[in-house]
Formats: structure tokens, sequence, C-alpha cells
């Protein structure tokens, strides 16, 4: 009887442990432990976990403002109005928003300068686009006209014009077969869309007209 006795004690401490565990995950000590984590999710703890795993920026406006405008910032470089736009879609306040603009400034995240002088590098070299053209983008982005002027001031007239002979002559194969006219309208409306001014374009696509043997010598200006 003794024996059967303790294997039964202990079958019973089994079970009460097996029991124990069972309350243990779904039971009555589960849920202060779910009460504890909802109450740290309250406190801003687990919500700004769960935010950052999700990669969204945190709830204050100054750190809310510095991470959107890194995240905007990640491999394009954008001008201080591009980014202040950006905070006030997103309702960042002011003054949260000067702060960070005027931080990234300080230490060079932001360079309206420098970003005026790459754009005009990248767009006139990859585009074709002429100063009038680069002037009027940078303007739009919200880049100060002195830095616009000083950025398209690294172009003049003989690297525009050049640059036009090029875009010409890379256009002029496909208006074979049409009339002069017709030839000397698409490709000079063409240079104008680009910014190139117009006596310019004028002279450029009669030059090259000129050279596959078309007769310019009556065509005037009004055919521009």
């Amino acid at each position: 009887m003794g024996p059967r006795v303790d294997g039964a004690a202990r079958h019973g401490d089994g079970g009460a442990r097996r029991g124990g565990r069972g309350r243990g995950a779904g039971g009555g000590r589960g849920r202060p432990r779910r009460e504890r984590a909802e109450s740290s999710a309250e406190d801003g703890g687990a919500t700004s976990s769960s935010r950052a795993e999700k990669g969204e920026p945190p709830r204050d406006p100054v750190e809310q403002a510095r991470a959107i405008c890194l995240r905007l910032l990640t491999g394009t470089p954008r001008t201080r109005r591009q980014l202040a736009d950006a905070l006030r879609k997103r309702e960042i306040p002011d003054e949260a928003a000067e702060e960070v603009l005027s931080r990234f400034e300080e230490v060079g995240l932001i360079n309206d300068g420098a970003f005026a002088d790459a754009w005009v590098e990248s767009r006139h070299h990859g585009r074709g686009l002429a100063r009038r053209a680069l002037a009027r983008e940078l303007r739009t982005k919200g880049v100060d006209a002195t830095l616009i002027d000083a950025a398209v001031s690294q172009l003049d007239t003989e690297q525009e014009e050049e640059t036009a002979r090029d875009l010409v002559a890379r256009k002029l194969r496909a208006t074979r077969g049409l009339d002069r006219d017709k030839r000397l309208r698409r490709l000079a409306g063409m240079l104008a869309r680009k910014g190139y001014p117009e006596g310019m374009s004028l002279r450029v696509v009669r030059q090259a007209l000129e050279e596959e043997g078309e007769d310019t010598e009556y065509l005037g200006d009004e055919a521009f």
C-alpha cells in the first residue's frame, strides 16, 4: 500500500505540475503578462518598438521630422524647400520642421548650392537641357535665384551650342523624308523645348540641313 500511495502521490504531483504549466501558458498566470505588455504598449514602449519595426516615424514631432527627412534623402538629394513641403504635407509643426531643416543644413545634409550644381551637370549631359530650362527646373524645386545663377553659369554659350548640335545630329535621321520646312520646325522645336534660344536653334538646324544638301537660302526665320 505504501509504495502505491507514494506512486499516486508522485503521479498527482506530476499532474499538478502539468496543470500548473497549463495554467501558466493559458490560465491565470499568463494573463498578467499580457496585461503588463498592454500596459507597456500604452506607455509607449511596445508601440515604439512596433512602429520602428514597421519603419514608421516616432511620435515626437522633431524625431518624426528627422525620420521623414532622412528617409527622403536616402539615395536622392533634395532641396530645403522640397523637404519643407513634405513635412508640411505630413502636418509636422512648423517649429519642429524648422529645427530639423536648419540642423540638416548645418551638417551638410541639405545643401541647395551643391544640389543645383549637380542638377545642372546631370541634366545638361544626360538630357541636353540648356541654361533656360535648367533654371526653370531649379526654380520649381525652390532653389534660391542666386544659387541658380551660379549653377547655370557653369555652361557657356559655346558649350550650349555644341550640345545643341549633338542633339540635332541624333534626331536628324528621323526627319528624313519630310519636307524641308517641316524638318526645320521639328528639329528647332525640339531644341526650344530643351531651353535653347531661338536664334541658336535656327542657326544650328539650318547648318545641319545644309550639310545634308538642303537648300536653306530662302528659308526665313518665320519657318521657325
